[in-house]
C-alpha cells in the first residue's frame, strides 16, 4: 500500500476548484504535519505527527473517533549528531514488503539549516514496535544547497525515491538503497524544484491516473503571522508531472 498523509486525502477529495468545508473529526484530532496510513490486517488508520517523540493515534475510521496510543520514539533518534533529541518533525509512513518504513526530519531549530533525516520500521505501527536506524544519509548544515528536512517516500516502478526540503533551495531528491534505509550514494542530489510563490514548499507526492501530484503549502509573500486575515494565512498549490524523479 502506498504512503498516505493528510495533504493527499484533502487533495484527492478536492479535485475540483470549488471546495467544501474539512471532515468531520472526532476524538484526538489536533496534530502538526501529520501522516496517515491505512493498516492491512484490520483496517484501522493511524495517524503520524511531529510532536515529542513523534506521537501516535489510531481511529477505526478517518473522522474517528481518534485515540492517542503513545510516542513511536520516546528515546529520540539514534542520529549521531542529534542523538537522544526527541523533538521530531514532518513523520512520513509507507508500507513496503512487509514492513513500515516511518522517514522523520530533526534540527536545531526552526529556521536552523542543521538538519538531518532519519528511518525507523515496524512489523505493526503501534508504540514499542519502532526500531530507529539513525540517518538516511541526508543532512545539511549552513551554506547547504538545501534543509535536510519534510522527507517524502515514493515509489517509482521498482525504485523509491527520497523527496525532501523547505526554504533555501526549496525541494530536492535523491535515490534509495533497495533497504530502504539510506541513500544511494552513487546516485545524483537533484534539484526537484523551487518556489516563486513567496513560502517555502513543503513536499508530498502521490500518483494517480499515472501522472504524479505535488502538493505544497506555506505562508504567503509577506505574510509571517500566524494569524493573517482570511484568504491570507496558508496557501497549498499542486503541481504535477509525468516524470515523477529527475535523479
Amino acid at each position: 500500500m502506498r504512503f498516505t498523509t493528510f495533504a493527499t486525502i484533502v487533495f484527492l477529495a478536492r479535485l475540483a476548484w470549488a471546495y467544501g468545508l474539512p471532515g468531520a473529526c472526532s476524538g484526538n484530532c489536533d496534530a502538526h504535519d501529520p501522516a496517515i496510513i491505512q493498516r492491512d490486517s484490520d483496517k484501522l488508520f493511524y495517524r503520524f505527527w511531529t510532536a515529542d517523540g513523534i506521537s501516535i493515534a489510531s481511529a477505526p475510521d478517518i473522522s474517528g473517533p481518534w485515540t492517542f496510543l503513545g510516542k513511536a520514539l520516546p528515546a529520540g533518534t539514534t542520529i549521531s549528531s542529534f542523538a537522544g533529541v526527541t523533538n521530531l518533525w514532518a513523520p512520513d509512513v509507507s508500507f513496503h514488503n512487509g514492513m513500515y518504513y516511518m522517514y522523520y526530519a530533526v534540527s536545531a531549530g526552526f529556521g536552523s539549516q542543521t538538519s538531518a533525516i532519519g528511518v525507523a520500521t515496524s512489523l505493526s505501527l503501534d508504540p514499542g514496535t519502532w526500531t530507529d536506524h539513525g540517518s538516511v544519509g541526508v543532512s545539511s548544515t549552513t551554506g547547504s544547497p538545501y534543509n535536510a528536512i519534510d522527507p517524502n517516500l515514493i515509489q517509482v516502478g521498482s525504485s523509491y525515491y527520497l523527496n525532501f526540503g523547505s526554504f533555501w533551495g526549496d525541494i530536492y531528491q535523491v535515490k534509495m538503497n533497495p533497504s530502504l534505509l539510506t541513500i544511494d550514494t552513487g546516485a545524483p542530489t537533484a534539484h526537484l524544484a523551487s518556489t516563486f510563490w513567496g513560502f517555502p514548499p513543503v513536499p508530498t507526492a502521490m500518483e494517480a491516473s499515472y501522472m504524479y501530484y505535488r502538493v505544497v503549502g506555506g505562508r504567503r509573500r509577506g505574510k509571517n503571522t500566524a494569524c493573517e486575515s482570511v484568504g491570507l494565512e496558508i496557501l497549498t498549490r499542486i503541481s504535477k508531472t509525468s516524470l515523477a524523479k529527475v535523479a
